[in-house]
């Protein structure tokens, strides 16, 4: 991507994008400004109403057709129609209160412009390309100053690294940002991340593992006064047996849907309200965890279990007295 391009650099820098047989995937204006006012009342009167939407420098741009990482979710799209109209993203627009048919004013560098709002969009942010908060119709924004960004793509790292070296020779204002080193950055720095946690869950399942061993291993007695009371009742070796399966079976479960709400709950609320990206959580390692869970506490259970059915009620009643 190349930042800071100016408007009569635009087409220099087009061309020698193409010289270096690298395709203009785009190349958009950008303008800068503030939101003045809403529906005619003052954006300083309307306090904290819209939270960062409101009070947020735009950087917004102006064109005829919907880019493919917008999708028209209310009103009428504008096209090449010069109507002092812009096209909001739906989010901007349900914080600031906003529909279609409602007036924004914005201050672009000391201007007021006012424009209506024509129509909702709803915006891909994981497309790697150049998307807008606000869109504008031709012929508003064309004399207000601008800059412009340009996308292209090389297959190799080397062409990248020659299109920078042309742009720092030829236009060294120009900003160059090669996004694929930014992304893999990104993956390495995710993936330890990612390994971290990781480390962590294994690291907390092993301490549950030990504080489960420990409970059963603190709890046999009791187990052994329950089984010496069941066989002094009439109940079999059997019987004990499947109670004891029966008793694990739950626990396990309980224990298992307790921490899967728990983990959903929190991974909910830490991707809504603090990273504010979409909940997308592993379905099938929840489930797998509904399964191991009982298992393996029904496993330590009997393990550490094992031998009580077979003790005589009298040595049981012995000990306890």
């Amino acid at each position: 991507m190349l930042f800071d391009i100016q408007s009569d650099q635009a087409d220099g820098v087009r061309q020698l994008v193409e010289q270096l047989h690298m395709p203009v995937l785009d190349l958009v204006p950008i303008v800068a400004m503030h939101i003045a006012s809403v529906n005619g009342t003052s954006a300083d009167s309307l306090g904290d109403r819209g939270g960062w939407a409101l009070h947020r420098e735009y950087r917004s741009t102006y064109r005829a057709e919907l880019a493919g990482s917008e999708t028209l979710v209310d009103g009428i799209w504008h096209g090449d129609q010069p109507d002092a109209t812009v096209s909001l993203e739906s989010g901007v627009a349900e914080r600031l209160g906003l529909a279609v048919g409602d007036s924004l004013t914005f201050d672009v560098q000391g201007v007021p412009i006012t424009v209506t709002v024509g129509s909702l969009r709803t915006v891909d942010w994981q497309r790697i390309m150049p998307n807008f908060l606000c869109v504008f119709a031709p012929g508003v924004l064309e004399a207000a100053p601008q800059f412009h960004v340009l996308v292209t793509h090389g297959d190799s790292p080397e062409d990248r690294a020659m299109l920078q070296r042309r742009i720092v020779e030829e236009f060294p204002n120009v900003s160059a940002i090669d996004l694929d080193l930014i992304l893999r950055t990104v993956d390495e720095i995710l993936d330890r991340v990612a390994a971290l946690v990781q480390f962590i869950a294994l690291f907390s399942v092993a301490t549950g593992i030990v504080v489960l061993v420990a409970s059963v291993s603190a709890s046999r007695f009791q187990r052994l006064r329950e089984s010496a009371l069941l066989r002094t009742l009439g109940a079999s070796k059997q019987q004990v047996g499947r109670i004891l399966l029966v008793e694990y079976a739950a626990l396990g479960t309980l224990a298992g849907l307790t921490g899967l709400l728990l983990a959903i709950g929190g991974g909910w609320g830490l991707a809504t309200y603090v990273f504010e990206v979409t909940f997308a959580p592993a379905w099938s390692w929840l489930a797998s965890a509904m399964v191991v869970v009982p298992l393996l506490t029904i496993a330590i259970g009997l393990s550490g279990s094992r031998g009580v059915a077979s003790v005589p009620p009298l040595e049981v009643l012995r000990r306890a007295g």
